[in-house]
């Protein structure tokens, strides 16, 4: 690892300069990252100087400038945190043996399509919210819309990296492949179905950065404790930068919450939506849709592939070294619940064979903890409301609940029942065309949309009024 090159074309801290091959070939895709991002990215804002933060260092402090910039000319950058001496594979049948510096022969097309997988999320994720500018509550959130959107394309330019350095041929056809498939496009769409849904709205833009980001969170630490070296000491510095999309989901949801007890509390009926905010039943719909849709991203509940992987080496567990003490996992059973006959009842399944489930509950226990947050906002304004997570077998399109119906408390019901109750349960056309109405764009420094609550504070040592995105 070398220190950490600012002047060149392409930021990094991997040594480019003394990697002709690699450099060239980064640069060679480099315009046509720039052409993908001109297509689609944030429409219309190219020439705004957004107040964003660009990576300079991977160090734990001092790591970041804040400066205004036109997010073209954003310095999207390779940083791999160092690696320390006498690195081990953690866990598998691996374990304790010298971590790879190289891609092993026998994993390399398993680490490949891991790889091209989460890479593939990145630039789909900007797809998905190009639109959103148009309609932002404040310049605060203009702001912070586009610092997701820079860091998503950072994160893109660490896998593609590594795909170019360890893959060869084969890895530059998947880079070039990143850029070609489309968010929602029919005939090439994003390898995961999550990440052609749309995100029209800031209640969904919300959402999607409090789940979907957070499954990122979860991929990318699992991926950090892999015995390929260089992908964990990727995963490490991304995971850095995803904090800040966690806080955007997070902070943002709850901002819509109280904003919603408020007019709640103001209006003679009660009522949110003639007050002009989002109604309670319609933020529960979105937390419904968007946390049910991100359960399939871990996979099927029983997964040989998930196995394979950590008897390999590749992917583990969360925080693997400091959690577990059995790394190797041969011997316990993991217990679950899945259909058998006519009703819900519990099954053991060999631990390898659940780990797609062992990384769901630590997501679903990180999503309660967000959701018990808001209710205690709710308790503090006297609100007796509360909001609530669906079951995990609610809405899914992966795994063992994928063939049933249930509803969101996890009772298993029938298809019918399900499509009755659909516009109840999860956001209907009705409730995305109520939010794009109310959703005009708020440009003034300072103000805020009268559907949301206005942030605790600013961003990078600035107040609430600062001008984050200008002309």
């Amino acid at each position: 690892m070398t220190a950490v090159d600012l002047d060149a074309r392409i930021p990094n801290n991997v040594g480019l300069a003394d990697d002709p091959k690699v450099r060239r070939a980064l640069e060679h895709w480099q315009p046509r990252y720039l052409e993908w991002w001109h297509d689609m990215g944030p429409t219309d804002f190219e020439e705004h100087e957004v107040y964003l933060r660009t990576a300079i260092d991977v160090g734990a402090k001092g790591w970041a400038n804040f400066g205004h910039v036109k997010m073209p000319d954003y310095r999207w950058g390779i940083f791999l945190t160092p690696p320390s001496d006498g690195e081990t594979v953690g866990f598998g049948d691996e374990a304790g043996t010298r971590a790879w510096q190289s891609v092993p022969g026998e994993h390399r097309g398993a680490l490949r399509r891991i790889i091209t997988t989460q890479a593939d999320t990145e630039p789909a994720s900007v797809e998905q919210q190009r639109l959103l500018g148009h309609m932002a509550p404040s310049l605060y959130d203009l702001r912070n819309l586009f610092q997701v959107n820079v860091e998503e394309g950072r994160h893109l330019w660490a896998m593609v990296y590594l795909l170019h350095k360890y893959f060869g041929s084969d890895g530059r056809d998947e880079a070039d492949e990143l850029l070609m498939r489309r968010s929602g496009d029919q005939d090439k769409p994003r390898i995961l179905g999550t990440f052609n849904k749309p995100c029209d709205h800031w209640l969904s833009f919300f959402a999607f950065t409090m789940f979907t980001d957070r499954d990122g969170k979860y991929q990318l630490a699992a991926l950090r404790e892999s015995g390929f070296s260089p992908l964990a000491h990727s995963c490490e510095f991304m995971l850095t930068e995803e904090a800040f999309h966690l806080f955007v989901g997070e902070t943002g949801m709850e901002r819509i919450i109280v904003r919603a007890a408020e007019l709640e509390r103001e209006d003679p009926n009660g009522d949110v939506r003639a007050a002009g905010g989002i109604d309670f039943d319609t933020i529960q719909r979105a937390i419904n849709y968007w946390f049910s849709t991100c359960l399939d991203l871990f996979g099927g509940e029983i997964s040989s592939n998930a196995a394979d992987y950590f008897a390999a080496g590749l992917k583990g567990r969360f925080r693997e070294q400091q959690r577990y003490e059995d790394h190797r996992a041969l011997d316990s059973m993991y217990r679950m619940e899945a259909v058998q006959g006519d009703r819900v009842s519990a099954m053991e399944v060999p631990l390898r064979n659940a780990m797609n489930e062992v990384l769901r509950d630590d997501y679903i226990q990180d999503c309660q903890r967000a959701v018990d947050r808001w209710n205690s906002r709710l308790e503090a304004m006297g609100n007796e409301r509360r909001l609530a997570l669906p079951s995990r077998r609610f809405h899914r399109h992966q795994g063992l609940h994928a063939p049933f119906s249930f509803d969101p408390q996890g009772n298993l019901i029938s298809a019918a029942e399900l499509e009755r109750m659909r516009d109840q349960w999860l956001l209907s056309e009705a409730d995305n065309d109520y939010l794009r109405e109310i959703m005009q764009p708020v440009t003034e420094p300072g103000k805020v949309a009268h559907w949301i609550a206005p942030p605790s504070k600013g961003i990078g040592g600035q107040d609430r009024s600062f001008e984050y995105v200008r002309r």
